[in-house]
């Protein structure tokens, strides 16, 4: 993963974006003068205390609301635009699948919707199963699995349709700490292979590190940019990077950072 950003094509651009919630009067202020841009391929983290407005912010990128002021571009054009050519697929902290429907099955849902014929999407549907390490398991039902393997079903139906962009809001929040490590490395594997832009959402110091090339501390009250932080920790990460001094090096500093943003935001 390349960390040096500004050799890369930008793929989202943030102009002064900010968000107020509620009617005159009784209106809060949740994100406001966010401004920074994402390159193509790259890894970016959105990191900060809770009630910050991470996850606001990825919804706003996502299309999913809009921005009271400022500008948002995906590839140069509006995200309503890239949303309707489906260019980017969003993985929520809850994995959100259909009970009724197997692992097969909803994988191949977008699919179906995009109105693409079953006989031409078989092979990728197959190759999704094996990249998510579910072939076993494809005519399973989501109860019938674990929150770790519906997760994994999550990812590769928003990669069903092979979008350039991923929004992922806390996707392993709420896993048991081995399972979460064995998604983290399952990701990184992916990225490596597929070349997607990510934009993630978390807030765990450690997760956000060990994932990505930057990271984004944004501070609450209203959200704001607080620092970017780069992570040049190479290609080729796995869970004993963590044990290595650069890692602990930047988690220190970041976590400083945050808790800092964090202070500020109170003054």
């Amino acid at each position: 993963m390349n960390s040096d950003f500004s050799r890369q094509k930008v793929e989202i651009s943030l102009d002064g974006v900010g968000m107020v919630f509620g009617k005159k009067g009784r209106q809060v202020t949740v994100l406001q003068n966010i401004s920074f841009d994402v390159g193509q391929n790259e890894f970016v983290t959105l990191l900060g205390p809770s009630g910050c407005g991470k996850s606001t912010l990825l919804r706003l990128m996502a299309d999913l609301l809009q921005p009271s002021s400022g500008q948002i571009t995906i590839q140069k054009e509006h995200p309503k635009e890239v949303r309707l050519r489906r260019k980017f697929g969003i993985i929520f902290r809850t994995p959100n699948l259909f009970e009724w429907r197997t692992v097969r099955e909803n994988i191949e849902l977008p699919l179906e919707v995009h109105e693409q014929s079953r006989h031409t999407y078989q092979d990728r549907v197959d190759h999704l199963l094996e990249t998510v390490g579910l072939t076993k398991f494809k005519d399973y039902y989501p109860w019938q699995l674990s929150t770790g393997m519906q997760i994994r079903v999550a990812i590769a139906r928003a990669l069903s349709l092979d979008p350039p962009i991923l929004f992922m809001d806390e996707p392993f929040s709420t896993l048991d700490e081995f399972t979460k490590d064995k998604l983290q490395l399952d990701l990184l594997e992916m990225k490596k292979k597929m070349n997607k832009t990510i934009v993630f959402v978390t807030r765990s110091t450690t997760e956000a590190v060990l994932l990505s090339n930057r990271i984004i501390v944004l501070s609450a009250n209203p959200g704001r940019v607080h620092a970017i932080h780069q992570v040049p920790l190479g290609h080729d990460r796995t869970l004993q990077t963590r044990e290595s001094p650069l890692f602990q090096e930047l988690t220190a500093a970041i976590r400083k950072s945050v808790y800092e943003g964090s202070e500020s935001s109170e003054a």
